[in-house]
């Protein structure tokens, strides 16, 4: 098909969408048919390389879907880092699925937009669905599910992120203790955290108005598993609240970004609760395991958090973006974040929103934009095409490849594992003490992400630069990891023979 003549512009043409949607999906099947052939990440590329070749300006007149996609295979792909390559093991998965894209497709195809019950009422109420459906299965609290059905008056969305589920609990948190001090209070405010909580609660603490110096970074330890205690968090609190200060938000983690260290929800739950605290349970990455009975102890005293959120776009294979988040209160959330301006009020005509009954939901006032993706259409789809029984087998074929590589790395004298392995992740580095340790498994790492045959990150624990496997590609096997350990294995050989 060529490009279209302006007077014959028709975005929606059901024949152009089927021509041009089928080109894309064809372009996608092959490209996951090569993934494995591609550098894992770019290499050598300098900053500008596409401003270099695509043109200044935008075309006048419109292209045919083929020559788009062409030029997305000639100049868009070598320059990417290949997410969902099987031989990706940095950061945290951002998994991928047939079903995923599939339930991707129909949210994008409908493009609704469910802010309100109004809006899009069979939408909204997917959604409220599919998160009790998903606190069910990682085995959360009645408390976090909907009214009615064995609901505890709690609820859920799918936010984007857990940035932005963050910033939406603090701002909860926030007004919640606000109203108990008054507003002039907000410089008392202090929020904790562990040395190994994710730097998104240091972001959204700042833009709920928290000053920076209330900001309580709890140091963890070898002895706890790099864990936050709540001997740490009692003793960091207890200051405070003697020099005047008022504890505001706890985070407990279970499975940090770093190490995947699980801090105990029950244990900080008791000194939230004796404070006055709002705490959040953080399962971002580790959560979605909990829909495997043998994790579901790492939740346990959920039931004193405040709030609690995971991301299925991380290794439950729904493609980004989808964060559950789960409050035992939508009554302090929407307080803090809903609108009421008059162009929404009655939307659609006919009687009041009001009267549709308590089962309608605004999702508007959960979250901080207005518009919103319907993101429940993609988790749905997973959930129905997989099943449980599927994504247990999902989450458990992960782990038995991360347990194999800390096995690997155990038996070779020269690597140590640096934290106990929980789920997926494996924390190693070549032995040898001092800044010369450190430096070779700087050089270790680098070189094996140069090679274009994985890809790996890092992290500093207690002064030490320790190297992370993440195992979690809906596309990586066995091998891929196998091969991923004879590479660290050839590479540090290498580096230390010329030592």
């Amino acid at each position: 098909m060529g490009s279209l003549p302006l007077d014959a512009l028709q975005p929606l043409d059901p024949d152009t969408f089927a021509a041009d949607s089928s080109a894309v999906v064809d372009f996608l099947a092959g490209y996951y048919r090569d993934v494995d052939k591609y550098p894992v990440r770019a290499a050598d590329l300098e900053p500008g390389r596409l401003r270099r070749l695509l043109p200044e300006a935008a075309p006048e007149f419109g292209e045919p879907a083929e020559r788009i996609l062409a030029d997305v295979r000639r100049d868009v792909l070598p320059g990417l880092t290949h997410w969902q390559s099987p031989s990706f093991f940095a950061y945290f998965p951002m998994n991928a699925s047939a079903a995923g894209f599939a339930g991707e497709m129909l949210s994008v195809g409908l493009n609704v937009v469910p802010f309100m019950w109004v809006a899009s009422p069979a939408a909204v109420e997917l959604e409220a669905v599919v998160v009790d459906w998903m606190a069910r299965l990682v085995g959360l609290p009645d408390r976090f599910l909907f009214s009615g059905s064995g609901g505890g008056g709690g609820g859920g969305v799918l936010q984007g992120s857990t940035c932005e589920a963050v910033v939406c609990t603090l701002a909860a948190a926030r007004d919640r203790a606000l109203g108990r001090i008054g507003h002039e209070g907000i410089v008392k405010l202090v929020v904790y955290a562990s040395d190994q909580t994710h730097a998104t609660f240091q972001k959204g603490a700042r833009l709920v108005g928290i000053t920076p110096a209330n900001f309580r970074v709890v140091p963890t330890a070898a002895a706890s598993g790099y864990a936050l205690t709540g001997a740490a968090v009692r003793a960091a609190v207890e200051g405070d609240v003697a020099r005047g200060l008022v504890p505001l938000y706890l985070c407990a983690t279970v499975g940090t970004t770093g190490i995947g260290a699980v801090d105990p929800v029950r244990e900080l739950g008791e000194v939230a609760r004796r404070h006055g605290m709002w705490l959040h349970v953080d399962a971002a990455y580790a959560g979605s395991a909990a829909i495997c009975p043998e994790y579901q102890g790492y939740l346990d005293g959920a039931e004193l958090a405040d709030s609690v959120s995971m991301n299925p776009h991380k290794w439950f294979l729904t493609n980004m973006d989808c964060c559950c988040l789960w409050v035992a209160s939508p009554a302090a959330l929407t307080a803090a974040l809903s609108t009421d301006p008059e162009y929404l009020k009655n939307a659609g005509g006919g009687k009041p929103q009001a009267a549709a009954g308590a089962g309608a939901i605004d999702y508007k006032d959960w979250q901080i934009s207005l518009s919103r993706r319907f993101r429940a259409m993609k988790l749905w789809f997973v959930l129905r095409r997989y099943g449980a029984a599927g994504m247990r087998a999902h989450i458990r074929r992960h782990v038995a490849m991360a347990e194999w590589f800390e096995r690997a790395v155990s038996a070779d004298e020269r690597f140590e594992v640096v934290a106990k392995r929980r789920f997926s992740l494996v924390c190693f580095r070549l032995r040898g003490g001092g800044g010369g340790g450190d430096a070779m498994n700087r050089e270790l790492l680098a070189a094996v992400n140069a090679s274009g045959r994985a890809f790996m990150t890092h992290f500093v624990v207690e002064g030490k630069f320790v190297i992370r496997l993440a195992v979690g590609g809906a596309m990586t096997e066995m091998r891929h990891v196998g091969d991923a350990w004879e590479l660290v294995q050839r590479t540090a050989e290498q580096l230390l023979q010329r030592r």
